[in-house]
């Protein structure tokens, strides 16, 4: 034990470290706020969920596609003018969002604007996950890096939304819009002043693919793995609530998620502190393939407390297998790619997030709870097989370093 916050200390120690923590946790909060600020005010603004779902939808398509876009201008011009740009864009279109719907104005101009403020959505995010491939050489350091920025992403998703809550049970879903936006404009201050931007260097002028990273074939298999394991994410984000309503207890949907988030906190907390042998592809692919077993468990008991206890160890395979999967993106992406690899792999998250929920919506309500859980065992345990296929060939792996 005495060894495992050793580690953390003297990580925490190397120059600049301690203070990209502090800017990754504080400017990354507008992610567990801003998409549900931004459907409840459009719930209460146009009088249901179904045409605040398809906003925020949208926004979220938007920022998918848009994201490898972002990716590749970074890596050729640096980050400083994108972040500007889209630091000035993205909370005029977030207002353009609230005065459309005040204005009465048609539904695809309320669309249009969020699909606005997803395409100029800002690439902190990405550029965090990108300091840290620059920061450090280390594999080692790489792999603890980012399992606290993982531990960090579950605190924004845990406080961010929280604080949501209360305003919107303070002083309505306006003002918890307003706040959001406002998040955003000071996120993008507290990232502009902090230290992550020098080790952000203009690219050189090489030859570029147009499918850029995802010419290199085993970023690909990792992007893949990232989808079945984000579609399993989205699974769990349908059948915990679905779980909630059957219970008659909608309430518990909250709580669980919550629970899950902490597990995940915990397990990204352990995971960083680890000094591991076993090469990345494998904790990788064993973090994923322990995950189909929570899972599987979910669909197997449906008692509430036996249900949360294993929600909490379904989290604790999250934050390492995110882990390991930017630990991969950062080793395999060739330089020049180094931003849009970090950037395809949040479009791949995205996609898998929303195809994930998709199917977890269909398959709760045709064939039932337990077959959603079901389903997110078998895809994670073939990602987990997938995942194993990312190493590369033996005769090149034993090849003496000249």
């Amino acid at each position: 034990m005495k060894r495992f916050f050793q580690k953390y200390v003297a990580f925490v120690r190397q120059p600049d470290v301690g203070r990209l923590l502090l800017v990754a946790l504080l400017s990354r909060m507008p992610v567990g706020m801003g998409g549900f600020a931004m459907l409840m005010f459009l719930r209460e603004a146009l009088g249901n969920y179904t045409q605040a779902g398809v906003a925020v939808g949208c926004q979220l398509v938007a920022i998918a596609v848009v994201a490898p876009i972002s990716g590749r201008i970074i890596d050729r011009y640096g980050a400083r003018v994108p972040l500007i740009v889209t630091g000035i864009m993205q909370p005029l279109a977030l207002l353009s969002i609230m005065a459309a719907t005040r204005a009465q104005l048609p539904f695809p101009v309320i669309v249009g604007c969020a699909v606005l403020s997803g395409m100029f959505a800002t690439p902190i995010t990405t550029l965090t996950r990108t300091a840290w491939r620059h920061r450090f050489q280390s594999e080692d350091d790489r792999r603890t890096a980012f399992a606290l920025d993982a531990v960090m992403i579950e605190i924004n998703f845990t406080i961010g939304p929280a604080i949501i809550a209360v305003i919107l049970a303070t002083a309505g879903a306006t003002a918890a819009f307003a706040t959001a936006i406002a998040c955003v404009v000071v996120a993008i201050f507290i990232f502009l002043f902090s230290p992550a931007l020098k080790y952000f260097k203009r690219g050189e002028a090489v030859d570029r693919q147009m499918l850029g990273p995802l010419t290199e074939p085993r970023l690909l298999l990792v992007f893949t793995a990232t989808f079945g394991l984000a579609m399993a994410f989205g699974l769990i984000e349908v059948g915990y609530p679905a779980f909630a309503t059957a219970l008659a207890a909608p309430a518990l949907a909250g709580v669980l998620l919550s629970v899950n988030s902490i597990g995940s906190a915990l397990g990204g907390a352990i995971f960083g502190g680890l000094r591991l042998a076993m090469r990345v592809e494998r904790q990788l692919a064993t973090t994923m393939g322990l995950m189909a077993i929570p899972l599987l468990l979910h669909a197997l008991f449906m008692q509430p407390v036996v249900f949360g206890v294993v929600s909490f160890f379904a989290g604790l395979l999250i934050a390492p297998s995110i882990a390991s999967q930017s630990v991969l993106v950062s080793r395999l992406a060739p330089a020049k790619y180094a931003t849009e690899a970090f950037t395809w792999s949040s479009t791949f998250i995205v996609s898998g997030l929303g195809a994930g929920m998709a199917l977890g919506g269909l398959l709760v309500e045709t064939t039932g709870l337990r077959s959603a859980f079901a389903t997110g065992a078998v895809i994670v345990a073939a990602m987990s097989l997938l995942a194993l296929q990312i190493a590369p060939p033996r005769v090149a792996r034993e090849a003496p370093v000249a």
